[in-house]
């Protein structure tokens, strides 16, 4: 038999208050239980992604917490555990790092691939992009911004921020794969605001240099 490989941390992420738009674009994909507002959230991202199974199982017995996700992609696993008791998430969390055997300092910081702003979208862009939305409408004339990140569990830490600081709308979010995705839709101003926050909440994270490989 060969040696087990290693669990490789992509990030850990403790979201410590759910906002509205968050919470509910997040609740509409989730195959587990539904996050709302107000609650926190543990999010982890690693490789080989089978293990979040049994990392899964680590945190449902050792901490009052619900499921809200459990993803096996192409090389990655990504695991969601939430509740309102913010003490309780962050203890699963700690647990979930134990039993793999890593440390927050070993996950990848973020390493951002698009980071753009586009202003006065076109109606017909903005329709297009209406089609395959996950969360609100985006209208013509609105300004946009568009967020590609690498490891994918950081565009969430965006989202949230984003909406914390700014009253954008969230008009996509996907964080499923190699890449993370976000989009917002708002006057200039607020799409100003938002940015900002996404700038700060990303450039703080601890971890491992990130050149962009995978």
């Amino acid at each position: 038999m060969q040696p087990v490989q290693p669990i490789e941390l992509r990030g850990a992420l403790v979201i410590d208050e759910m906002q509205p738009q968050f919470a509910a674009t997040v609740a509409a994909s989730t195959e587990g239980y539904f996050p709302v507002t107000g609650e926190s959230a543990f999010w982890l991202e690693v490789r080989p992604g089978i293990v979040v199974n049994r990392l899964m199982d680590v945190a449902l017995k050792a901490c009052d917490v619900r499921p809200g996700a459990l993803i096996t992609e192409r090389h990655f696993g990504t695991l969601e555990v939430h509740g309102p008791d913010q003490g309780q998430v962050r203890e699963a969390g700690e647990q979930v790092l134990r039993a793999a055997g890593v440390s927050i300092d070993d996950q990848l910081r973020p390493h951002v691939l698009t980071d753009e702003v586009i202003r006065q979208i076109d109606d017909h862009h903005a329709m297009l992009i209406n089609r395959n939305r996950a969360g609100m409408l985006v209208l013509g004339k609105d300004t946009l911004y568009t967020l590609e990140v690498t490891p994918a569990i950081w565009v969430l830490l965006a989202a949230n921020e984003a909406e914390k600081r700014s009253p954008v709308r969230l008009v996509g979010l996907g964080a499923d794969g190699a890449v993370g995705r976000l989009r917002l839709a708002g006057t200039d101003a607020e799409i100003d605001e938002a940015v900002a926050a996404v700038q700060v909440a990303l450039a703080g994270l601890p971890g491992r240099v990130n050149r962009g490989e995978g």
